[in-house]
C-alpha cells in the first residue's frame, strides 16, 4: 500500500474492513505455506534411541548427557528425548530405526551394524588399531568423517563421532587362556572384529546386548565375555561370575561412540540448529572420554579387590597369533567392496604413521614417566 492511499482510504479500493479481511487471508495463506518452508524460530521434538541400558556408565549415561545438551544448547528449540535400549526400540535396530525414520537419533557403535557394510568395522576400531586420539584425529582431520558419511548415505544416516573408552579389557573368563588351544570350544560374548578373529580360533562367538551379558554369565549361556573395562565391569558385577581377568583386549584400543542422525531430517534444521548437533557430538566426544578415562582409573583398585579376580595378560606367543588372525580377517574385509577398500587403505595409511609417532614419543613418554614414577 502506498503512502498516499494511507493517507486517503476513500480514494483506495479498500476501506478498513477490506484490509483487516486481506490481512487475515494473507496469514492463512502463510500458515498453510509453512510447512514447506523450515523457520528459524520452528521447533522440533525428537527422539533418540540407544544401543545402551539406562543410565549404564560412560555410554548411557552421556547419551542422556548428550541429548540433554543439544536441547539447552538450542533453546529448547530442539528437544531430544533419550529412550534406552528396548524402550523403544531393541539395541541392535537402532540403525534401522533411523534409517527409516522411526526415530531421528540414535546412539551406539558402528560395528552393532557392520552386517550393512563390513567397512562400518573401521569406523568404530580395528583389532591392533588406533587408539581413541589417533581415531578422533583420523575422523576428524584426517578424512574419516567424509569417508564415514559416504558409507552410511545409502541408508540416509548422517553420523558423528561422540567418544570412546580408550584401551578396553580382553574380558573375563572362568578359566584360564595359557594356549591358543584354549580358546576351542569358549562360548563367549565379544562384539566387532575381535570376534571374528575369535571365531578363526574355533570360539563360539555370541553377540548379545550389554544388559544381558551377567545373565548370560550367570546361567552358564556363555564361558566369557567381554564389555568395556573397569568401570563398567565393576558396575555390571561381572567379577560375580568370573575371576580370570585380561587385560587389555586385543580388539579394542579405541573404539568409538556414534550420534546417528536421519539425513533428511538433518537437512531441513536450520544451519544453527544444525551446527548445535554437530558441535555437540564435539563437545560429547571430549566428555565422554574423560569419564571414562577418570572412572576407569579410580575403578580398578576396587574391582581387583573384590575377593579371587586376578588380572592376567595373554602371552606373546597368542597375541602374534591374533596379529596373524586379525591381518587375514582385514584383508578379507577390504575385499569385500569398494567403500570397505577405500575406508580400510584410508584408515591403515594412517596407523602405519601413528605407530612410527607413537614409538619416539607416547610410548617413550609412558616409559619416562615411569622413570620418575615416585613424586612424593
Amino acid at each position: 500500500m502506498s503512502e498516499e492511499q494511507t493517507r486517503k482510504p476513500a480514494e483506495g479500493a479498500l476501506g478498513r474492513r477490506d484490509l483487516l479481511g486481506l490481512g487475515a487471508a494473507t496469514l492463512a495463506a502463510g500458515t498453510l505455506a509453512a510447512p514447506a518452508v523450515v523457520r528459524a524460530q520452528d521447533k522440533f521434538n525428537w527422539k533418540m534411541v540407544s544401543a545402551w541400558p539406562k543410565n549404564s556408565p560412560g555410554v548411557g549415561v552421556n547419551a542422556q548427557r548428550l541429548a540433554d545438551s543439544i536441547t539447552a544448547m538450542s533453546g529448547g528449540r530442539l528437544t531430544v528425548q533419550l529412550f534406552a535400549a528396548g524402550e523403544l526400540v531393541p539395541p541392535f535396530e537402532c540403525f534401522d530405526a533411523v534409517s527409516s525414520g522411526a526415530a531421528e537419533m540414535a546412539h551406539g557403535s558402528p560395528y552393532f551394524w557392520q552386517g550393512k557394510d563390513k567397512a562400518f568395522h573401521f569406523f568404530t576400531g580395528m583389532p591392533f588399531g588406533l587408539f581413541a586420539n589417533e581415531h578422533m584425529g583420523w575422523i576428524w582431520f584426517g578424512g574419516g568423517q567424509a569417508l564415514w558419511e559416504k558409507a552410511y548415505a545409502p541408508f540416509g544416516i548422517q553420523p558423528f563421532y561422540c567418544g570412546s573408552s580408550g584401551p578396553q579389557a580382553g574380558g573375563w573368563f572362568r578359566k584360564e587362556i595359557n594356549t591358543v588351544d584354549d580358546f576351542k570350544g569358549l562360548k563367549m560374548r565379544i562384539a566387532g572384529l575381535g570376534g571374528e578373529v575369535l571365531r578363526r580360533l574355533r570360539v563360539n562367538v555370541v553377540l548379545l546386548p550389554p544388559g544381558e551379558i551377567f545373565q548370560a554369565m550367570q546361567s552358564g549361556t556363555i564361558d566369557a565375555a567381554e564389555w568395556v573395562g573397569p568401570w563398567n565391569d565393576l558396575a555390571f558385577g561381572l567379577f560375580r561370575v568370573a575371576k580370570n581377568y585380561y587385560l587389555p583386549s586385543f580388539f579394542e584400543f579405541g573404539p568409538a561412540l556414534e550420534l546417528m542422525v536421519n539425513k533428511k531430517l538433518y537437512d531441513t534444521l536450520p544451519a544453527d540448529l544444525k551446527d548445535i548437533v554437530k558441535r555437540a557430538a564435539y563437545a560429547s566426544a571430549a566428555e565422554s572420554y574423560a569419564d571414562f578415562a577418570y572412572h576407569n582409573v579410580v575403578s580398578l583398585k576396587p574391582l581387583l579387590d573384590k575377593e579371587g579376580v586376578q588380572v592376567r595378560t595373554l602371552s606373546e606367543d597368542i597375541v602374534k597369533v591374533l596379529a596373524k588372525e586379525t591381518k587375514a580377517a582385514i584383508a578379507e574385509i577390504a575385499a569385500s567392496g569398494a567403500m570397505a577398500k577405500e575406508v580400510f587403505e584410508s584408515y591403515e595409511a594412517y596407523r602405519q604413521q601413528c605407530m612410527s609417532y607413537a614409538k619416539v614419543m607416547d610410548m617413550a613418554a609412558y616409559q619416562m614417566r615411569e622413570v620418575g614414577r615416585d613424586l612424593s
